[in-house]
């Protein structure tokens, strides 16, 4: 009975270290959930000539903007204490300075930022030759270069910041879309 225990348990051992070796790491399964809403947003800032966007984000204080440049693409979410000034920079299509406004003026605790290095969604590794993406909220920054360990991290809590990043930026993005569709 000992030998058949023993022999069970070096199986599992075995199958468990195989498997492990086998697996890739979690850092290249997880996916974007941004790269299709970034390719269709970018599609469409070029399609109307324009280098950014804006739209208020679900409450009447909260606002997101974007700035695109070839290869980047930069986000701005936040709250605001003055939402009638930019509703009227919103109504004139001032984006850019609705941007600037979110950059300097908004409610700091609530702000999020994030820059798309290669504009092409957030990835959670830096790729061979391409700039690596950021996010910054609630005082913190966080490169998404795949060194968590850098950041005094789990790779864990690096993959769980970057899901919870992910999501914020297709939330946003698909604002921007939207307000980028109803004005065509």
């Amino acid at each position: 009975m000992r030998k058949l225990a023993a022999r069970g348990f070096s199986l599992i051992v075995g199958s468990t270290l195989l498997a492990a070796a086998l697996a890739p790491s979690v850092v290249q399964a997880q996916g974007s959930r941004s790269a299709p809403l970034v390719r269709e947003l970018t599609e469409l800032l070029q399609q109307h000539k324009l280098d950014s966007v804006a739209a208020r984000q679900g409450t009447t204080d909260h606002y997101v903007a974007a700035l695109f440049f070839p290869g980047q693409l930069l986000l701005i979410a936040a709250r605001t204490t003055a939402p009638a000034v930019l509703n009227e920079k919103l109504v004139r299509r001032e984006f850019r300075d609705v941007y600037i406004d979110l950059n300097s003026a908004s409610i700091a605790d609530s702000r999020v930022m994030i820059t798309d290095g290669g504009a092409d969604g957030l990835r959670p590794t830096r790729e061979a030759n391409k700039p690596f993406d950021t996010h910054d909220a609630g005082g913190k920054s966080l490169r998404f270069d795949g060194n968590w360990r850098e950041d005094r991290m789990s790779e864990k809590d690096y993959m769980a910041t970057y899901a919870k990043a992910d999501e914020a930026y297709v939330a946003a993005l698909t604002v921007l879309l939207s307000e980028l569709k109803k004005s065509s």
